[in-house]
C-alpha cells in the first residue's frame, strides 16, 4: 500500500491530512507534528466562561476556503459573525483615536467622499492622497510595500491608515513588505486602473465595502473547534505528535528520521516552517534550502487580559489599531466581548493585545500591553486574568524579494514525491494556508496514482 507522511500539523498540514484521507480512503497517511498538540498557531482557550483565541480570532470572509472548510466539516451552524458595531474600529493616531474611514478595499480608501471627511487624516493628507488620481503607474516590478502605498497615496494614508490596517497580518516592519507578495491585488489595481482609489471603487462596486456586511468570521466555540473537528476526521491517520523529523533520505521513495525511528514514504509534504523545511532539504537540494534559509521570519505574540467590566472606560467597537511610529509597543487591541457574542462571563471585560516584531518576554509582553492601554485610557484597571501566547520567529516576513526566493525553494518539488505548503510561500492567512494545504495534498495524489510511483516498505 502507499504511503503518504506529512510533516507538520498546523493549518496546512491539518489540511492536507483531512483532503488527502477525503480523496483517497484506503491511503495509508502517517501525520508527524514535532509539538504536542495539531493547530500550530490556532490556540483556543475555554475555561471559566471565558473563550479567547492565543492566535488568529477569525477568517475573512472574502477569502472563502477557510469557511469552505468549516461546512464540509459540519460546522455550518457555528459560523459566526461580528457583532454590529458603527464604526467597527478605530486608529489612534498619536493623539486621538478615529473611526477607520468607510468604503475601505483591502487596506486602501474605495469611497473618495468617506476619506474627505475622515478626521484621521489632515486636508494636505487628504490632497495628497487625491492625487493618486492623477499620477503615473509606476513599474511593474516589486517594490517595498510602504513606498508603494507612500508613491500613491502619500505618507500620511501610509502611517495613519494602511500602516496599521496591514501591520497585524505579517512580521516585522510592513514598510519592508514586498508589495507583489503580500499585496499582489493592490499592484494589480495601479497597473489595471492608473489608480489605487480609481481601482479601489470600481471593486467596492462589484463586491461591496467592509461594512456592507460582516467582514469577518469564526466559530461560537473558537476556531479550535476546526482542529477538533478535522482531528476527529483524522481517526484512521496515524497521527504522531512530539515527533520531529530529524532527517530526509531519498532512494526508491522517501525516509524520514526521527527520533523514535525512520519511516519510509511514497511521497511526502512538508508543512514546517521555512527554518525547519530548509534544514532538512540541505543535503538533498542545496538551492531551495538557500533559498529557504533566506526568508526572514518575525516574533508574534498575543495578550488577553480579563477586566472588570465596570472599571472599564467606554470602548468603541471592536477594537483599536495604532498608527506608525506613535510610540505604541502594541499594534492594536481588541476588545474581544465587544466583537464575538459570548467570550466572557457577565460583567467582565476581554481585551486583547497583538504584538509583531518584539523581542520581549511573557511578563515584559504584559507591561507593555498595560503601559499602551494605560496611554489610551488614562489609567488601566487591574487585569483578574492574563493569558499570553508568544512565537518565537513564528511569523514568515515576505519582504521584497519573497516571490523570487519562493520560486527558488518550489525547485525542492522537483525531487518526485516532495511537496511544500504552509505560510512560507503564498499566504499567512488562515485561508491561505488551507488552500495550499489541500491542493497540495491533491498534487501527492497524482504523484502516488502515476505507474511509475513505486509503494515504499513500510
Amino acid at each position: 500500500m502507499a504511503h503518504l507522511v506529512i510533516v507538520g500539523g498546523g493549518a496546512s498540514g491539518l489540511a492536507a491530512a483531512y483532503q488527502a484521507r477525503k480523496l483517497a480512503p484506503d491511503l495509508q497517511i502517517t501525520l508527524l507534528e514535532a509539538g504536542s498538540q495539531l493547530g500550530g498557531k490556532i490556540k483556543t482557550v475555554a475555561e471559566d466562561g471565558f473563550l479567547l483565541e492565543g492566535g488568529p480570532d477569525a477568517v475573512v470572509r472574502y477569502k472563502p476556503w477557510a469557511l469552505e472548510l468549516m461546512r464540509e466539516l459540519g460546522l455550518e451552524d457555528q459560523i459566526v459573525g461580528t457583532l454590529p458595531a458603527k464604526p467597527s474600529a478605530l486608529i489612534h493616531q498619536g493623539r486621538k483615536a478615529q473611526p477607520i474611514p468607510a468604503g475601505l478595499q483591502m487596506v486602501v480608501p474605495g469611497d473618495l467622499g468617506a476619506l474627505a471627511q475622515s478626521p484621521l487624516l489632515s486636508p494636505l493628507g487628504k490632497a495628497r492622497a487625491a492625487l493618486d488620481l492623477l499620477i503615473p503607474k509606476g513599474p511593474e516590478g516589486d517594490e517595498a510595500f510602504g513606498a508603494f502605498i507612500e508613491r500613491r497615496l502619500g505618507r500620511q494614508v501610509w502611517e495613519r491608515l494602511v500602516a496599521p490596517l496591514c501591520g497585524g497580518i505579517y512580521g516585522g516592519d510592513p514598510y519592508e513588505l514586498s508589495t507583489l507578495a503580500a499585496f499582489p491585488q493592490l499592484k494589480s489595481l495601479e497597473l489595471q486602473h492608473g489608480s489605487l482609489i480609481r481601482g479601489a471603487m470600481q471593486q467596492r462596486k462589484e463586491r461591496g465595502s467592509r461594512e456592507a456586511g460582516q467582514l469577518f468570521a469564526s466559530l461560537s466555540g473558537g476556531l479550535g473547534a476546526m482542529v477538533e473537528a478535522l482531528s476527529a476526521r483524522l481517526t484512521d491517520v496515524h497521527v504522531r505528535l512530539g515527533t520531529a523529523v530529524t532527517g530526509l533520505e531519498r532512494s526508491n521513495g522517501w525516509t524520514a528520521h526521527t527520533p523514535e525511528g525512520s519511516l519510509s514514504a511514497d511521497a511526502l509534504v512538508l508543512a514546517t516552517p521555512a527554518d525547519v523545511t530548509g534544514k532538512l532539504l540541505e543535503p538533498l537540494h542545496p538551492e531551495a534550502a538557500s533559498a529557504l534559509q533566506q526568508i526572514p521570519y518575525g516574533n508574534s505574540a498575543t495578550v488577553s487580559f480579563a477586566f472588570a467590566k465596570e472599571q472599564l472606560p467606554p470602548r468603541v467597537g471592536h477594537g483599536i489599531l495604532m498608527a506608525a511610529r506613535q510610540g505604541f509597543s502594541a499594534r492594536g487591541f481588541t476588545w474581544t466581548d465587544q466583537k464575538w457574542q459570548g467570550r466572557a462571563p457577565e460583567g467582565f471585560g476581554l481585551v486583547r493585545a497583538y504584538f509583531s516584531g518584539i523581542g520581549a518576554d511573557e511578563s515584559q509582553l504584559i507591561q507593555l500591553a498595560l503601559h499602551d492601554l494605560a496611554r489610551l485610557w488614562g489609567q488601566h484597571p487591574q487585569p483578574l486574568r492574563t493569558w499570553v501566547f508568544h512565537w518565537q520567529q513564528g511569523l514568515p516576513r515576505y519582504t521584497v524579494g519573497h516571490q523570487e526566493r519562493v520560486t527558488k525553494a518550489l525547485e525542492a518539488e522537483q525531487l518526485p514525491g516532495l511537496y511544500l505548503t504552509g505560510a512560507t510561500y503564498q499566504g499567512v492567512g488562515l485561508p491561505e494556508v488551507i488552500r495550499m494545504g489541500r491542493t497540495t495534498a491533491q498534487r501527492a495524489l497524482q504523484h502516488l496514482a502515476t505507474p511509475n510511483s513505486t509503494p515504499a516498505t513500510t
